[in-house]
């Protein structure tokens, strides 16, 4: 009986890592169709500083820098990183860089600033070497 609930346990494990497997694989290729799509938009290289509604907040689309392509693909996908980034630096704002000097966070350009987004995607595991 013990071996039989161990090898029911262990086969639970493998179909749940196969199933996670598969949506990660899955999301990855939404994501990355997403970000793809976004190049054939036209966009006027801005940087400046905009006042953003919040959450889902974004410039005119007609404009951005690099990391609002980013942005923009994981909205394609359902998800905020104007909203996951802002909550992930309320609750651990000494973990992100002090390159701007603030004491607080901004949810008009935290997200779209790269060392933000890189410290983001690190602490949540999504900074990967693995080639797909």
């Amino acid at each position: 009986m013990k071996n039989l609930l161990i090898s029911l346990f262990l086969v639970s494990i493998a179909a749940t890592s196969d199933a996670a497997i598969s949506k990660a694989k899955e999301f990855k290729k939404q994501l990355s169709d997403a970000a793809i799509e976004r190049t054939s938009h036209i966009v006027i290289y801005n940087g400046a500083y905009r006042k953003l509604d919040y959450p889902g907040g974004d410039l005119p689309a007609m404009f951005g820098v690099c990391t609002d392509v980013i942005v923009r693909a994981y909205r394609t996908v359902g998800i905020d990183l104007q909203k996951e980034v802002h909550e992930d630096m309320r609750n651990n704002f000494s973990k992100y860089p002090d390159n701007w000097g603030l004491s607080k966070t901004d949810t008009n350009i935290d997200h779209r600033r790269v060392p933000n987004l890189q410290t983001f995607f690190t602490r949540k595991g999504l900074v990967s070497c693995e080639k797909s």
